[in-house]
C-alpha cells in the first residue's frame, strides 16, 4: 500500500511539474517576441545591432539570432 501511494505521490508531481514547465514555455515566448518589439523599434530609430549588443552584453550576432526567431 505505501508503494502504491508513494507512486501515486510522484506521478502526481511529475504531472505538476509538467504543468509549471509548459508554462514558462509560454511566458519565455512572450517575453522574446516583446524582446524582440522593442529591439525593431530601436532598430527602426536608427540604433544598430551593434550598439544593441554592446548594451545588452551579447554579441551582434546573438541579437541577428533574436531578431530571427
Amino acid at each position: 500500500m505505501t508503494t502504491a501511494l508513494t507512486q501515486e505521490e510522484t506521478f502526481r508531481r511529475i504531472k505538476e511539474a509538467r504543468a509549471r514547465a509548459i508554462e514558462h514555455t509560454v511566458l519565455a515566448r512572450r517575453f522574446a517576441a516583446e524582446r524582440r518589439e522593442l529591439m525593431r523599434a530601436l532598430m527602426g530609430e536608427g540604433v544598430s545591432q551593434a550598439e544593441i549588443a554592446r548594451e545588452l552584453g551579447v554579441s551582434r550576432q546573438a541579437v541577428q539570432k533574436m531578431l530571427a526567431c
